[in-house]
């Protein structure tokens, strides 16, 4: 797998969030995906739990984009990783435009089967530790 192949696998994640595409989005992991998504619980384990994280997503958004800046990859032999920023944005089913937040994001691959698929991401906001409350006007 070149670097080039997973950059298009997170283009590919844009593009399935853009068209709220849960049969394509579902291609793209694991069967057994660890997900620390933004969302409670701590975690969502199995590709149903992150499926619904998502099918979330469309139900709140009537237009959603997903924008990744700055994603640094590291390929090896069955496995790779990355990291990025990563925001949500669009139009909420209101008709509310929303900018959304920038988020931190991991992305965990390995090769299954001759495919490489997201086998854990990760997704924080970094937090005020004196207020503990989450600071969500960052921009990378």
């Amino acid at each position: 797998m070149s670097e080039t192949e997973l950059r298009n696998h997170i283009d590919k994640l844009a593009e399935g969030l853009r068209n709220k595409d849960i049969a394509g989005l579902k291609q793209l992991y694991a069967t057994d995906i660890v997900s620390f998504d933004i969302e409670p619980p701590l975690q969502h384990v199995g590709i149903d739990a992150k499926l619904k994280n998502w099918a979330n997503v469309f139900a709140v958004f009537e237009e959603v984009t997903y924008e990744v800046r700055d994603l640094k990859l590291t390929v090896g032999e069955g496995v790779a990783f990355g990291h990025c920023f990563a925001r949500l944005t669009g139009t909420l089913k209101g008709g509310t435009s929303t900018d959304g937040m920038w988020v931190r994001v991991t992305y965990c691959f390995r090769e299954i089967a001759g495919t490489w698929l997201i086998t854990h991401d990760q997704v924080s906001v970094p937090f005020d530790i004196t207020s503990g409350q989450g600071v969500t006007d960052l921009e990378p």
